[in-house]
Order: structure tokens, then sequence, then C-alpha cells
């Protein structure tokens, strides 16, 4: 499934990147989604970020019954936090991790690149950061939940254990519940992670206040 790199829609800055965000798109979508987005962050004219969008393989998805469709990982049952396919949410985490040591590789420190994920790409933006081997610079979850907590390696969470987390969720999401996604606070707080949450009057989706804050997230942190 994940046996080649992965596809990536990318967007450099003017000067040479001193830093990265890597964007992971929800169910369905694809690297392209999220693209237009970036003029609209306001970010630091003095900036050199990179933004990577990359692309989940296509895969029958059980939920759908069996319909072909980009996804990071299968989803068996459309429970409150979804029943998946554990063995895919594990090659997803290692095929984000080898693209952030790509960028290492290029230079950039990993305490300056930053993972962002949507709905099922939250949850897999959760799953590489709590346990990557090195300290990442921030971890922003939109609209998504935290799947198979306890699969979280206790001693591969120690290098990202003061990792500044922001949670970010719909007030009108009928696709992923805001008691599902303030399970992962919850699990977040207890295990004394720096996470906040923030809320919008908006369903399954981004809205203009929230790609603000998303770009002051951003521009705080790098």
């Amino acid at each position: 499934m994940y046996q080649t790199p992965l596809h990536c829609e990318i967007s450099e800055p003017e000067q040479a990147a001193n830093a990265c965000v890597i964007w992971l798109h929800g169910l369905g979508a694809s690297g392209h989604d999220f693209v237009p987005v970036v003029p609209h962050l306001k970010i630091k004219n003095d900036a050199a970020i990179r933004f990577i969008f990359p692309h989940a393989p296509e895969i029958p998805v059980t939920c759908n019954g069996g319909y072909i469709m980009p996804a990071w990982y299968d989803i068996l049952a459309l429970t409150e936090i979804r029943r998946i396919n554990p063995d895919h949410l594990h090659q997803a985490r290692g095929a984000i991790n080898r693209l952030i040591q790509e960028q290492m590789d290029q230079g950039i420190h990993a305490e300056r690149i930053i993972l962002i994920g949507f709905s099922q790409g939250g949850a897999v933006a959760y799953h590489t950061a709590l346990q990557c081997a090195h300290r990442l610079g921030g971890l922003i979850a939109l609209s998504t939940y935290l799947p198979n907590p306890e699969a979280l390696d206790e001693a591969a969470r120690s290098t990202n254990q003061s990792l500044e987390i922001h949670i970010a969720h719909g007030d009108y999401d009928d696709m992923v519940t805001e008691k599902a996604a303030r399970s992962a606070l919850t699990w977040l707080q207890e295990h004394q992670y720096q996470v906040d949450w923030s809320h919008y009057p908006m369903g399954h989706e981004v809205c203009v206040s929230e790609i603000r804050q998303i770009g002051q997230w951003i521009n705080e942190w790098l």
C-alpha cells in the first residue's frame, strides 16, 4: 500500500526553504485540496516555509461498500471514533515519517517541521507526531479524532511529550462529532500534553477565521 513514495503537491517559498508544513487531507480528497489555502494563511513575508500536501493512496474502503478512493487507511465501521485497519494506520505513519526524514536530509531541522491533518489525515498526523523520533515544531488537528490511542507507544511518545498541539473543530460537524474530537483532547490532557481547543461555527470543513488562526499558529512557531 505504501511501498512507493507518496506523490505530493509542493508549494515552495521565494527563498530557500528553512521550514516545512506537511498537511494531510481527509478521506476521498487529495493533496490538491488545501493548496489554495496557503495565500490566505498570511504567513510573514520573511518566512521561508515549504508546504507539502501528500496524496493518500487509492484503496477500497469497507465502510463505503469497498469503493476505491483516496484513503490513508481503511475504515471498517463508521462508529463515533472510527473502527479502522490498524496496519494501514501504521503504514501511513511510516510514509509521513519518510517525508519528515526527506526534509531533514535537505537541511530542515525537525523542530521547524509542522504537521497538520484534516479528518482522516488528522488521525494520521496524531499518530505520526506523537510517536515521531524527532522533536517536531507543532501539530494542528482539524476536525478529527484519535483512533486507537492505546496503540501509541509510551516510550516513543517521550520525544514529543512537550509538543504544542492545537485542536480545531466545527460546532455543526456531523461527520466527526465534537464528542469524538474532545475524546482526543481529554486523552492528551490526561497524558500531560500542551493542547488547546478552538471551535468555529461550521460543519466538517474549514472556514476563513480558522484558516487565519492556523496562519497565526504557524507564524508563532516558525
